[in-house]
């Protein structure tokens, strides 16, 4: 699906007890996560969110120029929007500080106007793709949907092989140091409802 496909789609809800799939992508599908350097700054956002926020990582992966996330809330409050910020906007500025001083022909590219003010976009804007899960089945499907991303991109022949997913860590070799949470036990049953 093209990301201007994803922009007009309902945002997800901040309801108890639910997980959600995130899904952002690099601003015009740009490949910013092609590099090793600007997925060790997502990695080091991503952690540092999950614990300010209280968010378990239960899956991801890092595609060169999207993100996919499985997460769930430690708490039945939660503000899924302040959590994304947070994953984003630390790798946004690094990414751009980085750029405006080693790359200043690629500022035109991510260039947009607000009013009379000049941005530099690293992500896509608005929230991305944000899904609720409530379901085991649901949950394990999308999990492997993830995992296998690489895979159908051609870009590995095995999903634990990708160097920036879980899947590493799920097959008991880990490509990184992004190790995520255990996954509770009444999400990994083949039942209807959660």
């Amino acid at each position: 699906m093209h990301y201007r496909d994803r922009v007009h789609r309902p945002r997800g809800f901040d309801d108890p007890g639910h997980a959600h799939e995130f899904t952002f992508s690099c601003y015009h599908r740009f490949p910013f996560l092609a590099k090793n350097r600007t997925c060790i700054w997502l990695a080091e956002s991503l952690h540092a969110a999950r614990i300010e926020c209280d968010f378990q990582l239960w899956a991801y992966v890092f595609m060169p120029d999207h993100v996919h996330l499985i997460v769930c809330p430690r708490t039945p409050k939660y503000d899924g929007s302040r959590f994304l910020r947070r994953v984003k906007e630390p790798v946004a500025r690094k990414a751009i500080a980085y750029l405006k001083q080693y790359a200043p022909h690629w500022l035109p590219r991510i260039r947009a106007q607000r009013g009379a003010r000049i941005e530099h976009h690293f992500w896509q804007p608005g929230r991305g793709y944000d899904r609720n899960v409530i379901q085991s089945q649901t949950l394990l499907a999308m999990i492997d949907y993830l995992h296998l991303n690489p895979v159908r991109k051609r870009l590995v022949d095995a999903a634990k092989d990708w160097p920036w997913s879980s899947a590493g860590w799920f097959a008991g070799e880990p490509r990184n140091d992004l190790q995520p949470d255990s996954i509770p036990h009444e999400w990994l049953g083949m039942d209807s409802d959660q």
